[in-house]
């Protein structure tokens, strides 16, 4: 896979930040919309996190979450984690049973909440969490199983959510989750995994829902470069912490 190396290249990059500081700091909060709540769970004997990201009205959501999926105003958003061996048939209502009153949305995942990684460039902000156990190429030849780098008790989802101050048309919406996409997977091959992301992967875009509409959201328009800048230092962190992981499950 060859990259086109952006127009600073060869800059050196600052260094990321350490997760754990920005959890503990509230100055790495400074300028984003809303607050982020981590909280934990007992299910079936094992601790488990969930983030919840409160925003209250006035923001619209593109997701691919299966809760609050699509185009549609979200008051917040909610990733919570669950067993490796996963086995509930209706996620849906899994979330809805965890999740706060109102319209939102909500996302599932093995992975690590409680070291979720962020990042912020100019206003737009970036949360995810990184698991990477079974590195997936979006074009792979049929009937070739993707390589796993773990056993299958670590996890191996990531999840992003974005967010941006401003509103976006709804085509602009869609450009802004491609635009994202490239950056985690730009992310990704910088640390040396090769792939696109997992196979189940999922995005969260907000932006206001009042005031003039941006009507681009790619990679050079001004949001999108934005946002592209946050949610690959947020991941490339996430990858970094993965590539240093143990099997704990807090």
């Amino acid at each position: 896979m060859s990259l086109i190396p952006p127009a600073d290249a060869g800059r050196p990059e600052p260094p990321l930040p350490d997760p754990a500081v920005l959890r503990l700091d509230p100055a790495a909060d400074a300028g984003r919309p809303g607050r982020l709540v981590l909280g934990h769970r007992r299910e079936d004997g094992v601790r488990l996190a969930s983030l919840l990201w409160e925003l209250g009205p006035g923001w619209r959501a593109i997701s691919s979450a299966m809760l609050g999926g699509g185009i549609g105003p979200a008051e917040w958003v909610l990733n919570a984690q669950v067993p490796g061996a996963y086995a509930r048939m209706d996620p849906v209502d899994h979330l809805r049973e965890m999740a706060p009153p109102g319209p939102g949305v909500g996302m599932l995942t093995a992975a690590s909440v409680g070291r979720f990684t962020r990042a912020a460039d100019g206003g737009a902000h970036a949360v995810t969490t990184v698991g990477l156990r079974v590195p997936t190429w979006a074009a792979a030849p049929e009937g070739v199983p993707d390589p796993e780098l773990a056993p299958p008790h670590l996890p191996g989802t990531i999840n992003i959510i974005a967010a941006v101050p401003v509103a976006m048309s709804d085509a602009a919406l869609v450009n802004a989750v491609m635009t994202v996409t490239e950056a985690k997977t730009q992310a990704l091959v910088e640390e040396g995994f090769p792939c696109t992301g997992t196979a189940s992967d999922a995005v969260c875009v907000l932006a206001r829902a009042d005031g003039p509409e941006e009507l681009f959201g790619g990679p050079r328009s001004t949001w999108g470069a934005r946002l592209a800048r946050a949610v690959h230092r947020a991941v490339r962190q996430g990858a970094r912490d993965w590539a240093r992981r143990d099997d704990s499950n807090t």
